[in-house]
Order: C-alpha cells, then sequence, then structure tokens
C-alpha cells in the first residue's frame, strides 16, 4: 500500500499559533512577561506516543522562552492509581530528554489547601453540600437544548454546608451518598458549568496519602487551582478540554479572591488537536483492555504506542521529537499517517545504526570450487559513507547461508537475484553461480550448489563481469543464531475505531508479531550489548531488546523496515 503524507519544515512548524499567542502574551505583559508550562498526567496507565506531544510541546514552549517546566501528578482518583504507573512516568520523561529540575509535585501535595479553598467557596456562597444521587445529578443536570433544573439542596445555608462537608471529610457518608458542588449557573448553555461536582466521596487508601482524605477533589476543580497554585501561565491542553475552559477561568478567579495568600497566577488554558494517528489506537482505557485481556503482552509490547513500548521496540527519542515538530500544532483534531512516523523512525536510524548481514530465513548453499578448510575474512565498511563508523572483518567460507526469496528456480523476466545458471555478487564478496539444485523428498528446495570466480572480489575485480543482483550473506560455520521478532501494525484498518466494525478488538491483525527462530546472522552480533541499533541490510532496522536480555534471551526486534511503508495487507 502506498501512502503519501505532507511533511511541515521547521519554520513552518516554528510559527504554531501557541508560539505566536506566547510571544503576544509576552509582548504584553502578562504574568510579568513569564513562561511557566506543566504536564500532569494521571498515573492510572502508561503514557504514549499521544502524552508525548503535549509533553514536547509544553517541555518545548518553556525552553524556548527561557521559562519553567513542571511535571505533576494528577493523583486525585486513588481507586485508579498505581506507584507503578507514576515510576513509568517518570522513566519515559527522562528517556525523552525532559528535565523538570526540582519541580516534580503531586495533587494530593495540596489537598489542605484545596479543602480550604472548597470551605471558602461554601462561606462564599458559592458551594453547597447535595445530596442528589448521581443519576439524580445527571438528571437535573438538563441537556444541550434544555436547561437545567435547581437541586432541592442548592440553597441550603452556609452553617449546614460547612457541617455536612466537614462530616463528609470525616468520613460519615458513603460513596455517592453527598457531594460539594460549585453554585454556578443551572441555565448556562455550557453543561460544565451547570453545578459542577467538585468533591466527591472515595473510601479508598491513596498511594501517597494512605487513609487520610475519603474526600476528593475532582480534575476540573483540582486541576485549575494546582495550576494557579504551582504559578502555571500557560495550562496548554488537548483540544477536548475546551467546553472545559469557562469553568477553569471560574476556579482560577475564585482562587485568586479568596485564596489571596497562596495564589498569584492567573493561569490560562489555551487547547490544541491531540495526536491522531492511523492503524493506532491512543484511547488509554481501550489500551488498558489490550494489556489486561492478553491482546498485547503488556504495557511496553513493542507493537503498543506507548512511550514504553516504542522504546523497546527500538524508536529513538530523536525520532518522536522530529515526528512531533513535522506534526506540528493545529486547533482542530485531523489524522496523520503512520508513514510519516516511520519516515522520522529510518531517518534518525539511519544515521547511527551499524550495517550488518542477518538472513532471516535461511537456504544453506555450499561453494563447491572453495577449499573446505579456507575461511578468508572480508572488510565491509559499518556504515557505507561514513568513513567515522570504521569497518568489520566478516568470516567467508566454503558453506554460507543466503536468504530463502533470493533464489527461484523458474525466475520471472527481472529476477535479478539467485537462479539456476544465473549470476548473483554476493556482499562484499564474490560472484557465485547457481550449479545445482537440492531437494528433499517432499520436493523442498533444502540446499544449493554454486560455483564462484575468484577473480572477482569486491574492491578488486578483474574479471570484467557486470551482474544486476547483489544479496547478503552469512558464513555457516561462524553464524550467529539470533532470535527475530517482526512487527507489524496492531490493527488491519486505517481507523480502528470506526463504529461500523464493532468493537475495535475486531481489527486486531493476527499477523502483528511473527517470530523467527532460524534467523542466523554475523558473529559480530553475538557479542552485541543490549540496547544496539543495527540495520539488518535489505531487511530493515533491528534492535536488541534490552529487556529480553534481563532474561537471557537475545531478541532482535524490528523496529521499522526499510521502504516508505509496511508491507502490509489491509483489509478494505
Amino acid at each position: 500500500m502506498e501512502v503519501d503524507f505532507q511533511m511541515t519544515n521547521g519554520s513552518e512548524v516554528q510559527s504554531n499559533f501557541i508560539y505566536n499567542m506566547i510571544v503576544k502574551d509576552i509582548e504584553e505583559g502578562k504574568n510579568n512577561g513569564k513562561v511557566h508550562t506543566r504536564f500532569p498526567p494521571e498515573p492510572n496507565g502508561y503514557l504514549h506516543i499521544g502524552h508525548a506531544k503535549a509533553i514536547l510541546l509544553n517541555y518545548n514552549m518553556a525552553k524556548q522562552f527561557n521559562g519553567l517546566f513542571n511535571v505533576r501528578f494528577d493523583d486525585t482518583n486513588p481507586v485508579k492509581e498505581e506507584q507503578e504507573y507514576v515510576d513509568s512516568i517518570l522513566e519515559d520523561l527522562r528517556w525523552l530528554g525532559v528535565d523538570w529540575g526540582d519541580r516534580l509535585f503531586f495533587a494530593s501535595d495540596s489537598f489542605d489547601l484545596k479543602y480550604e479553598f472548597a470551605e471558602r467557596l461554601i462561606k462564599a456562597g458559592r458551594a453547597y453540600v447535595c445530596d442528589l444521587s448521581p443519576e439524580e445529578i445527571r438528571e437535573y443536570r438538563g441537556t444541550l437544548t434544555e436547561p437545567g433544573r435547581e437541586s432541592p439542596y442548592r440553597n441550603r445555608s452556609v452553617e449546614e454546608n460547612l457541617d455536612l462537608f466537614r462530616r463528609m471529610r470525616n468520613g460519615e457518608f458513603a460513596e455517592g451518598e453527598r457531594v460539594l458542588r460549585a453554585k454556578i449557573d443551572m441555565s448556562s448553555g455550557n453543561l460544565n458549568m451547570r453545578d459542577p461536582v467538585i468533591y466527591r466521596i472515595l473510601h479508598a487508601t491513596h498511594h501517597r496519602t494512605g487513609d487520610k482524605w475519603c474526600i476528593y477533589p475532582m480534575y476540573d476543580f483540582d486541576h485549575p487551582f494546582t495550576d494557579a497554585l504551582e504559578g502555571i501561565t500557560h495550562s496548554l491542553c488537548s483540544i477536548e478540554y475546551t467546553d472545559h475552559r469557562p469553568l477553569y477561568d471560574w476556579v482560577v478567579e475564585n482562587a485568586l479572591e479568596l485564596m489571596p495568600e497562596v495564589i498569584k497566577t492567573r493561569s490560562q488554558q489555551t487547547e490544541f488537536a491531540r495526536l491522531n494517528m492511523t492503524y493506532t489506537v491512543l484511547s488509554k482505557r481501550k489500551l488498558r483492555r489490550l494489556v489486561e485481556e492478553g491482546y498485547v503482552e503488556g504495557w511496553d509490547d513493542p507493537r503498543m504506542p506507548t512511550i514504553a513500548g516504542l522504546r523497546r521496540r527500538g524508536v529513538t527519542p530523536a525520532a518522536i521529537a522530529d515526528f512531533q515538530e513535522r506534526v506540528g500544532v493545529a486547533r482542530a483534531d485531523s489524522t496523520v499517517d503512520l508513514a510519516l512516523f516511520e519516515h522520522c523512525i529510518r531517518s534518525d536510524l539511519e544515521k547511527k545504526a551499524q550495517r550488518v548481514m542477518a538472513v532471516l530465513d535461511p537456504l544453506k548453499v555450499v561453494i563447491t570450487n572453495w577449499p573446505a578448510d579456507k575461511v578468508e575474512m572480508l572488510e565491509l565498511e559499518n556504515m557505507p559513507g561514513n568513513d567515522s563508523f570504521g569497518t568489520r572483518q566478516v568470516p567467508f567460507g566454503r558453506e554460507i547461508y543466503i536468504e530463502r526469496e533470493d533464489f527461484l528456480e523458474n525466475p520471472p523476466k527481472k529476477f535479478h537475484r539467485l537462479s539456476p545458471g544465473q549470476e548473483v555478487r554476493l556482499k562484499g564478496a564474490y560472484i557465485v553461480r547457481c550449479d545445482e539444485v537440492i531437494k528433499d523428498a517432499a520436493g523442498n528446495i533444502i540446499e544449493l550448489r554454486c560455483s564462484y570466480d575468484p577473480q572477482t572480489k569486491s574492491g578488486n575485480d578483474s574479471s570484467g563481469k557486470k551482474v544486476k543482483g547483489v544479496i547478503h550473506w552469512v558464513s555457516a560455520q561462524h553464524a550467529a543464531k539470533i532470535t527475530v521478532h517482526l512487527y507489524d501494525t496492531l490493527f488491519t484498518k486505517e481507523d480502528p475505531e470506526n463504529e461500523e466494525d464493532g468493537d475495535f478488538t475486531n481489527n486486531i491483525n493476527p499477523d502483528s508479531l511473527v517470530i523467527l527462530t532460524d534467523a542466523v546472522a554475523e558473529p559480530s552480533l553475538a557479542e552485541a550489548a543490549p540496547g544496539s541499533h543495527f540495520q539488518f541490510m535489505r531487511k530493515g532496522y533491528f534492535y536488541l531488546d534490552p529487556v529480553a536480555a534481563k532474561e537471557g534471551k537475545m531478541i532482535f526486534n524490528r523496529t521499522v523496515t526499510l521502504r516508505d511503508t509496511w508491507a502490509r495487507k489491509v483489509q478494505k
């Protein structure tokens, strides 16, 4: 399948609307010309490539304007949060090259201040305790075309609300029995402003605060308050929060008025288009299903779009940064073709991955006129065209392996590889001719008998012969046995979440992972360090899996093919 994509040059990317907005804010003296951004992950899953866009945007804007950048965990829901996710997120951020200095925070750091703010809202007549059930709250909320109805508990006295809220904190009520709501406007055209819930009861142990709290702030209340508390000037978030911005502003304005001793910054929310990519699912809930229902081996499965999965596949931070820059920053959602991401990965690895020879589907070749005990060391470049990478010695002997697909008994006209009576050059070695095909009882080809021309050594060819085909090979005597994982897209459809297909798992690609256990490679790969990148000549870019290495396994994961698109079969 051929895929076209547009590449955006650096100057166009730099003129994104957020960059221009910040320039204008500085010129107008907003927040005294300061720039302070943040990334606020919820520790309930692993980060994915979509999060990388938000991370790098926030981090790079702060860096570009000599500002500050915070990492803050939104740990306001103890039911879903785990320390494992905190650790994985920090590891991913470090790997991406993000430096937050000493500005690592948790929403739970300021639970006491948020509780105080909630009480001050009650005292100001701007919040009340509501006894409606969650279902009744939704019913009273109204619709996009009909206004909401006021709760029968909306006009409780300040004293009663304070008493009930304090009893909520003391654990006297069951989950769902009561909530604290902001008193805003039940007739607002924005449903988020119709007396939103700002505190709920959760009898759950928090991974940091233990059992100190049994009431927790809602995200739409906690987030803007914490932004203002930390001095965040530009709260950059994805476009689905656009309708939440009036509530964000309401919380910030009230915090400035009611908590002036701690709130000094009028934080400003700005939304940008989230990342969507073909053949990819970026819903954290759906990624969790893939893990929990066993469709993948874990959050760091190389087929996953998680940062951990991409890292284990061999994708580099530089490739991700390049991809995010090319995608740019827009106001409206769109879908980026996977081919662009592949291009960025390939462009980066092309400059740093050593070239080696590996045969993934071996076919034995015996060079009949080569002495049985003779081994010749051939010098091959590690990076053609770049002398700084040096050279390596590769053994060549009587028996070698070639790719099975590089031989056809009855080839078509333009087949320039090996066939009976036809000659081909072995990369960095000699020209050989196929003289005989050996088959087993079932008619399967198991061996080729060839002869070589000693006058055709690469770099010293005096034969005058011209052949169109060059193929790679591995000495059978010296071959390193390796396991290779060939990865394809996890889904067969460009839009795996298309509702017409039913559940998105119906579009999972059964061939997303092919494991080859009989592959062989140059002997040097037996000593390769886990985490090393290689280009297997004519086969793609591969990465020695460091996770598997800890278990004593030598597995080379294919990071990306050499072509601009995956050789995938797409169901239309």
